[in-house]
């Protein structure tokens, strides 16, 4: 942290967040764990994964055929499965609010507010089309390759690649202003990423 003094009042440059706000604007680990856990205590987070695996299988969320069944609204099986996750989440973060629930490290969980964005309309449209054609979507992909449909490999690694191809082309991080002094008593102006102005008192 440097101090920079003018004729009037001193400033102050500081490292700024600013990784939250893009974070939290594209739904990416925002309540990402702060703390340094030995890689032997992550076993929980396996156990999680291997609960959600057995899951899907179990309700047939992995099959193209239910799938294509739900797109053609042929049955309800799909949608009971998706209305029953989502009502699940409702409740789950009224009551973590509420209650102020933390995670099992004992950290905070922070739940900020999602501003509508007109991607998010073709981003689901783009998603309901490859879903569609594919029978997978992020979550169930891994526990249909686990199954044994190998061919949704290729499915994995073109949606990596997609996911690559948006961070090339999409991905800016906003920048701050800053303040140094250049000269007797003269402050410029200029840009970075991680600095922003701030007066002292």
């Amino acid at each position: 942290m440097s101090v920079f003094e003018n004729s009037e009042r001193p400033y102050v440059s500081v490292p700024v967040d600013t990784d939250f706000e893009v974070r939290s604007t594209n739904a990416m680990c925002v309540n990402q764990s702060e703390l340094d856990e030995p890689l032997y205590t992550k076993w929980k987070y396996s156990l999680a994964g291997i609960l959600f695996g057995i899951i899907l299988i179990k309700s047939e969320v992995i099959s193209w055929y239910r799938i294509q069944e739900m797109f053609r609204l042929q049955s309800f099986h799909m949608y009971g499965v998706i209305g029953s996750a989502v009502a699940t989440g409702m409740l789950s973060v009224f009551l973590i609010k509420k209650f102020q629930v933390r995670t099992i490290q004992g950290e905070p969980i922070k739940l900020e507010d999602k501003k509508f964005n007109k991607g998010q309309i073709y981003g689901g449209l783009l998603f309901g089309f490859g879903w569609a054609m594919t029978g997978a979507c992020p979550g169930p992909l891994f526990a249909q390759i686990g199954s044994g449909a190998l061919a949704v490999i290729v499915t994995l690694f073109s949606a990596i690649v997609g996911t690559w191809t948006y961070f090339l082309g999409c991905y800016q991080k906003p920048k701050c202003k800053y303040y140094v002094k250049v000269g007797r008593g003269v402050i410029k102006n200029s840009h970075h990423n991680i600095f922003q102005k701030k007066h002292l008192d």
